[in-house]
């Protein structure tokens, strides 16, 4: 064969070879995401605590490890009041808004049971229509609160201030259509609660307890106040030093009443990370991506300020938590605070891995990105939208 022709027949054979493995490189994998690293022993931990903490001046801090939906470490470090008595993994901690993610577990049992509907609007939950009820005169007027879903509700998208507080007049109005823009509110928690107690005849303080906390072993946990308590209670410490006594909720709050130990919480972070009594579709609608957030922060509530970076890792809300898309695949968060108060758990959903993180002092919420860290390794956490001071580099210049 002429070598012209011979080099147009080799070269006709390798397109062809070509042309049949390109739709194979089409379909192959995308690279895996990296493998989780490892947990740091016990000691490593509590020692990158304890540092963080003296280089933070926080007084009181209590975590737990899970891995594979099991608690690996539990610790606390510091004191839980002025006196300088020492902070203990029994100590009795004020949960805040970790109660959020609480009663969505329990609302999502009670879709499982059939008794619920997260689509239905309230207005065929309710025995009369909402604002005849004294707490809601001020929406009167506004037939958009028949838009309420209890998933509505759930996923912050009301349009509601945080608190009616908070508005220059004390009123509670819409700010906009409901399920139309991510904005924490805890009067959406109010009126989900509403719904239970009204609508389904339910005494949430018992359900919680009967449902989540004996269910689950959590015998120093609570919806309200209880004098057993006292004895190994924390105060609370604000941003300048200032002891707080701890607030003795005598009513029972979705939005935030729950009193607790870093035990009970190691215990129920646990069983949400594993759907413990939930079943296989509700627990993945709690953490499933429901409502996309563009704010650029979570506070204040209703700032118009937008970060197109939210939608690059896919940051939304769940039900009665946040989501988002990190190195590491899916993982969600939830955070609960006041002014001498700072908790968060964040977890990573495929590895069943989380870090859950109470304080009685609002400043070791500076350390909490560099325990993240430390800990469970680079999750993506979208620090910056959930603490407004936090920069890409606060912590930079601290990595333990």
């Amino acid at each position: 064969m002429p070598r012209p022709l011979r080099l147009f027949v080799l070269t006709r054979s390798l397109t062809r070879a070509l042309t049949l493995l390109l739709p194979l490189s089409a379909c192959a994998p995308r690279p895996a995401a990296p493998a989780a690293p490892r947990i740091p022993t016990a000691a490593q931990v509590d020692s990158t605590a304890r540092a963080l903490m003296q280089r933070e001046h926080v007084q009181g801090l209590a975590l737990a490890v899970i891995d594979t939906g099991a608690v690996m470490h539990v610790a606390a470090y510091g004191v839980r009041n002025a006196a300088g008595d020492p902070l203990t993994p029994r100590t009795v901690m004020y949960g805040a808004s970790l109660t959020k993610t609480a009663f969505a577990y329990l609302v999502l049992q009670l879709v499982d049971e059939g008794r619920l509907d997260l689509d239905a609007s309230i207005a065929t939950l309710l025995p009369r229509p909402l604002p005849e009820y004294e707490d809601y005169r001020d929406l009167a007027g506004d037939p958009r609160w028949k838009a309420l879903t209890m998933r509505i509700l759930l996923t912050h998208t009301t349009g509601f201030a945080n608190f009616r507080w908070l508005e220059s007049d004390g009123r509670l109005r819409f700010h906009s259509d409901p399920g139309t823009r991510y904005g924490y509110s805890g009067e959406g928690l109010y009126i989900a609660q509403l719904v239970l107690e009204e609508g389904l005849r339910l005494d949430v303080g018992r359900e919680m307890q009967q449902r989540l906390f004996d269910r689950f072993g959590m015998t120093r946990t609570a919806m309200q106040w209880r004098p057993d308590f006292r004895p190994d209670l924390a105060d609370g410490f604000k941003a300048d030093g200032t002891p707080e006594p701890h607030d003795e909720r005598s009513s029972v709050s979705a939005a935030g009443s729950m009193d607790t130990d870093i035990a009970d919480q190691a215990r129920l972070w646990a069983a949400i990370v594993r759907g413990d009594g939930l079943s296989r579709a509700a627990r993945a609608e709690l953490v499933r991506p429901q409502a996309p957030i563009t704010s650029a922060h979570q506070f204040p509530t209703l700032a118009p300020e937008t970060d197109p970076a939210n939608a690059a890792i896919g940051l939304a809300a769940g039900l009665g938590l946040v989501t988002f898309r990190g190195p590491r695949g899916a993982a969600w968060f939830k955070g609960g605070h006041n002014d001498w108060t700072g908790n968060m758990v964040v977890c990573v959903e495929q590895e069943r891995r989380c870090l859950v993180m109470l304080s009685n002092d609002v400043r070791a919420e500076r350390l909490y990105p560099d325990l993240v860290r430390a800990v469970l390794g680079d999750v993506g956490m979208p620090w910056r939208w959930e603490y407004e001071w936090f920069t890409q580099d606060s912590t930079a210049d601290h990595a333990p």
